[in-house]
């Protein structure tokens, strides 16, 4: 306890004053979302430490199926070769997260070949689960939209016409509800409470992770973490934002050149 406060206190932003009223929040609630940068080693620190200390009967993850996560619950340790063909960040930044956990893991990954479908042909064609309930049946509203649009788009590094977000956003829609899927299956098999790990813009409170939650569960309560870098806060509102530097990485935009 005594460890994990000092953490918080030295990586909170200067919004989260009460750091025992917020671990205390954390530890009262049902769902505790955890956002992160992938590649930064802090973030997945904090993580781990919060997972510790809430102690989530369950574990969901956006980096992983179910069977390569039934193959990391089995051996966390081994499964650093079968991590490494994901695409994600180094396995070590993930693993103190996976060790601090005993409970079951729910891959919540969206396989790529279904990614690829539902940037063709639309979320509400490839979703497991009741479309309807998740309002993916209906057209986001247009201010949204754009906003969207805008965000994949400076988010490719401007080397792709706005034309191509539309599917891409597809594709954020898709994992958005499938990730809440997974918290639903999660609290319904173990009772909760339940963390998930995901980045942060699956965590957002406005479109992301917590906004098919109420929806679906509205009984939940739920509580999203953000994790920023120098001060710069995450966009899309969370109610816990802590902050930590961002590590030496090269220019994102420097493949499309």
């Amino acid at each position: 306890m005594k460890q994990f406060l000092i953490a918080l206190t030295l990586f909170a932003t200067s919004a989260l004053a009460q750091t025992a009223d917020d671990l205390a929040r954390l530890r009262a609630t049902d769902v505790v979302i955890l956002g992160e940068v992938h590649d930064n080693p802090t973030h997945h620190d904090m993580q781990a430490q919060i997972v510790q200390d809430v102690a989530p009967a369950a574990l969901v993850i956006e980096m992983l199926g179910q069977e390569d996560a039934d193959a990391l619950t089995a051996d966390p340790a081994a499964f650093a070769e079968r991590w490494a063909d994901t695409g994600w960040p180094d396995f070590q930044m993930y693993l103190p997260i996976f060790q601090a956990h005993e409970g079951p893991i729910i891959g919540a990954a969206v396989p790529r070949e279904m990614a690829r479908a539902t940037y063709a042909d639309g979320v509400e064609a490839h979703f497991q689960g009741d479309a309807v309930a998740y309002g993916l049946t209906d057209a986001l509203p247009e201010d949204q939209q754009a906003q969207r649009i805008e965000l994949q788009f400076q988010a490719h590094c401007e080397a792709m016409p706005r034309e191509m977000m539309g599917g891409m956003i597809e594709v954020q829609r898709l994992r958005d509800a499938t990730l809440a899927a997974g918290v639903v299956q999660a609290m319904a098999d173990t009772g909760g409470p339940v963390a998930v790990i995901t980045g942060n813009g699956h965590a957002r409170k406005d479109w992301g992770v917590p906004s098919y939650l109420a929806r679906v569960a509205p009984e939940l309560r739920v509580i999203s973490v953000g994790q920023s870098e120098d001060g710069v806060p995450p966009e899309g509102g969370f109610d816990i934002v802590l902050d930590a530097p961002a590590p030496d990485r090269p220019d994102p935009c420097a493949q499309f050149k």
